[in-house]
């Protein structure tokens, strides 16, 4: 006799409607900043796991405004409040920033924003049940499942999903723009293209390995006119990673579905809470939990890189004139993307490798971040938060660079100067 279900398919179909797009006029923005933690004086040094733990204990004790929680390898990892305004935003990642960076110094460590650990091959320090599981579960796909979770650092925009109603600032616009402009964010932003301290070949290596990932839960839903159902049934057509359980290990049978899950009740019936959780197991590029996650981006060098990111995201999502722009601009986009989802697809591929050496993308980020600089002022962004923009555009984006050519150039500099050094001797 089958397990009757702690509650039906139907009921947590409905429940994935009612939260992934919550709809109404946009008003807030949000940010998740990750850094890779370094040893002050040697950042080629990894950091070992008691320091980590003596710093996590430290940092948690300052009054912050924003959620402080470490990756699984050690990246530290600032999460800010829904802010009603882009300004309030960097106002208040800025203050804890002040505060933790100083306490991390005294420790001896320092915050390096790479999109990838360009120094040493990824290291797990935390070993909490949900870990030890993903990386049991990415580890059936090879080794890109232990790169992710251990040497990866983001800068992750949220905006609101927008407005039930169709136009520039619609939900179902939104969604489309935000894979299309993604492509352009994530070269723009390219930021990762080292790995133990050799070129990889690809300007973000951390959007390639996303990209090789289980593609059912980090690969894009289908694009279609129903975001929802798109959504719903990615969800639960998703392989479950893990189910919880109150001896610490978390695991699943391998291939179980979400959805099967719910129809058999092996090894017991899930809940809502399962499901919730289920989601936070899923790595689209885009995902929609209530408002839009961009997880496309590169941690971003210096202190207040994270911002130029940030600002320019938001300007081209929230001021109604650039949204209407930047669709115009990347909607033919859609073509080099193709029918493949993101980031598997050609445009997202070019992305990668290519970053803005490539004619087209770097054709739409020069008009996107123009209008996006057009628009900060109408969203009461700073003289600071503008002029930051204006430099990276004028260093990178008019130039057809991103910051990992700085990297590549470094690397490149250095080698040619060891080279010279054998031959004088």
């Amino acid at each position: 006799m089958p397990v009757r279900p702690a509650v039906s398919e139907a009921e947590l179909e409905a429940h994935l409607h009612g939260i992934c797009f919550k709809t109404g006029p946009p008003r807030r923005i949000g940010v998740e900043i990750e850094w890779l933690v370094h040893d002050a004086r040697n950042p080629r040094c990894p950091v070992e796991p008691a320091r980590l733990e003596s710093a996590a204990t430290a940092l948690r004790a300052l009054p912050l405004t924003s959620l402080l929680t470490f990756e699984p390898g050690g990246q530290l990892e600032l999460s800010s409040l829904p802010a009603t305004s882009l300004s309030n935003c960097i106002e208040a990642v800025t203050a804890d920033l002040a505060q933790v960076r100083p306490a991390m110094l005294a420790m001896g460590l320092g915050l390096a924003g790479h999109g990838h650990n360009p120094w040493h091959p990824p290291q797990r320090v935390l070993t909490a049940p949900r870990y030890n599981a993903m990386e049991a579960y990415f580890d059936r796909w090879g080794s890109a499942g232990r790169s992710m979770m251990c040497a990866t650092a983001s800068v992750q925009v949220c905006v609101d999903a927008g407005h039930e109603e169709p136009g520039p600032l619609g939900y179902g616009r939104r969604w489309l723009l935000a894979h299309l402009l993604g492509a352009v964010l994530a070269a723009a932003f390219a930021n990762s293209p080292i790995s133990e301290a050799c070129p990889t070949g690809y300007r973000t290596t951390r959007q390639v390995i996303w990209s090789q990932l289980d593609p059912a839960r980090t690969l894009a839903p289908p694009q279609g006119p129903d975001p929802r159902t798109a959504w719903a049934r990615y969800v639960l057509d998703a392989p479950v990673m893990c189910i919880r359980s109150g001896d610490g290990h978390w695991d699943a049978p391998e291939g179980l579905t979400f959805r099967e899950w719910i129809r058999n009740g092996v090894p017991r019936p899930p809940t809502q809470e399962d499901l919730d959780y289920h989601v936070t197991t899923l790595f689209p590029p885009v995902r929609p939990r209530g408002h839009l996650e961009l997880r496309m981006i590169d941690a971003q060098s210096g202190d207040a890189g994270w911002i130029v990111p940030l600002a320019v995201t938001a300007a081209l999502f929230d001021d109604p004139e650039a949204t209407e722009r930047a669709y115009r601009i990347v909607k033919p986009l859609a073509e080099t993307a193709g029918s493949r989802p993101a980031p598997r697809n050609p445009l997202w591929r070019h992305a990668a490798r290519a970053a803005l050496t490539d004619p087209e993308l770097h054709t739409a980020a020069v008009a996107c971040f123009a209008a996006a600089q057009e628009a900060l002022p109408r969203l009461g962004a700073s003289p600071e938060v503008r002029a930051a923009v204006r430099e990276f555009t004028e260093r990178y984006v008019a130039r057809g660079r991103c910051p990992a050519d700085d990297h590549l150039d470094a690397l490149y500099a250095a080698e040619g100067d060891l080279i010279v050094g054998k031959d004088s001797q």
